[in-house]
């Protein structure tokens, strides 16, 4: 088991890197994180959903996502509540006191789901969340050392070093853990190293010595990350493709309930495009090519922050200067006349105005579809694999032009003009031939890199990384035998 000595400290990185190592090596590996909170979700070929950190370690192995890989996922619903994910499938809406209170009762799922992974294979590495310094939700934890001790599964400590302290952050966590959960840490490593590693000689030695732990080496910073899908949409802003000025621009108005932002991830990493993420408060720039308004958690709820941030007029101006407007999954809801929640599923019962630039409304329904799905662009005949992950119905004239198909029927809506756009297909940019024909019709020109073989190449780059500077093989004898 990975742990970190803090949150974002690289552990779903490394539990990649090493897991696509692993593979390399000929050995059966699969991953598994007890409980995460992202509402970046992926759709798994069970029918259900996990993290998309998860989605990403599953490919490192070379296997498709399963729903026992992330057996309880929580999605935040508001600042105080999230929508709680047990084995793929909803479990209710709680508050984090409830939460805190209750989940000790879903580590029977968690050791069930996996159980089951470990059938037949040789490894199996799991990754925690957050810090096991956080002693205080020690009480009824899943996803670190209460996972740890039930499974009998032996933890590698991860430090940071890059945000300075990572001395104190291991030789702390040490100092605040209680006995038997510190005997369950074996090893440490230092990760997110700049400059010459030799330099923290001494630093490595001076942790081994207060903690007792193995020491397993030190990992610089992976320069190539950029080119992995991101954890935080905000690291799509940092790309290096995108920084530059590109040939078209691409504003992306950061909601606060932003979800399955990973359609970004293809479009950051084409050097034709510029992607902006639009903090709130700022306003949408007014030279953008296209505004793509992403999927969200709360719908109604991010529909009044994007108006509350005046977007909704930024938006108005930038289609009365000729320019053109994506909305994927919530962003196509709110594209539409009205979005209507009569049972409260979101929050309070209510109905309100859409955006209006769809003739299209919405009604929120129980059903979630969670579903994997193959389409293919109507203009170009290019075709796509993405998947769907919402609630909602969505209906009106414009419908009728419907500019992808799904099997035998049309997918989306567009205005008259073909300007305004919208899907509850997420994964749409990955495909290379449809991202360089809806590109084409921005105005971009010129060849692309493969963005699939591209993601395949910087995995095994980080299976390099990872096998030059720890101690893979140390790893692998502290595994216990399940």
């Amino acid at each position: 088991m990975i742990q970190g000595a803090g949150s974002n400290v690289g552990k779903s990185m490394l539990v990649a890197g090493l897991a696509r190592a692993c593979l390399r090596r000929g050995l059966s590996v699969a991953p598994f994180k007890p409980q995460n909170m992202s509402n970046n979700a992926a759709v798994t070929a069970d029918g259900g959903e996990i993290g998309r950190a998860q989605a990403l370690q599953a490919r490192a192995c070379g296997l498709a996502p399963l729903v026992d890989m992330n057996p309880v996922l929580l999605k935040p619903e508001s600042d105080l509540g999230a929508h709680v994910i047990v084995q793929g499938r909803r479990f209710g809406t709680l508050r984090a006191r409830d939460y805190g209170r209750m989940k000790s009762t879903l580590l029977p799922h968690v050791l069930d789901s996996f159980h089951r992974l470990a059938q037949g294979r040789d490894l199996v590495l799991v990754e925690g969340a957050g810090s096991p310094a956080e002693v205080n939700l020690r009480a009824g934890d899943i996803a670190n050392m209460g996972f740890a001790s039930a499974a009998g599964v032996p933890v590698v400590l991860i430090g940071d070093i890059d945000r300075g302290g990572v001395i104190a952050q291991l030789v702390g966590t040490h100092a605040v853990l209680p006995e038997q959960d510190r005997a369950l840490i074996r090893a440490f490593a230092i990760n997110k190293f700049r400059g010459d590693p030799t330099l923290f000689a001494e630093g490595m030695e001076i942790i081994a010595a207060h903690t007792g732990w193995a020491p397993l080496g030190i990992l610089p910073w992976f320069a190539d990350a950029w080119r992995l899908p991101a954890e935080d949409v905000m690291d799509i802003a940092r790309h290096p493709a995108s920084a530059g000025p590109g040939q078209i621009r691409i504003a992306v108005p950061r909601l606060g309930r932003i979800a399955n932002f990973d359609d970004l991830d293809p479009l950051a990493a084409d050097p034709r495009v510029s992607v902006t993420i639009v903090e709130p408060g700022r306003p949408l720039p007014g030279d953008a090519t296209l505004v793509l308004i992403p999927g969200s958690k709360s719908t109604i709820a991010d529909l009044a922050g994007f108006r509350t941030n005046g977007w909704d007029i930024d938006l108005a101006a930038h289609v009365r200067r000729g320019g053109q407007v994506l909305g994927l999954c919530g962003g196509y809801q709110m594209l539409g006349r009205s979005i209507s929640d009569p049972q409260g599923i979101e929050g309070a019962p209510a109905t309100v105005p859409g955006l209006g630039l769809l003739d299209v409304d919405t009604v929120m329904t129980p059903h979630k579809t969670l579903a994997l799905t193959e389409a293919r662009d109507i203009a170009s005949g290019a075709p796509v694999q993405g998947y769907e992950i919402h609630i909602g119905e969505t209906n009106g004239p414009d419908r009728a032009r419907a500019w992808l198909t799904v099997a035998d029927h049309g997918e989306g809506a567009a205005s008259p003009d073909g300007r305004i756009r919208g899907t509850y297909l997420h994964g749409l940019f990955a495909a290379d031939a449809f991202r360089t024909a809806f590109l084409a019709r921005l105005g971009a020109t010129g060849p692309t890199r493969s963005y699939e073989t591209t993601l395949e190449a910087t995995l095994d780059s980080l299976a390099a990384h990872v096998e030059a500077h720890l101690d893979v093989d140390q790893i692998l004898r502290l595994a216990a035998p399940l």
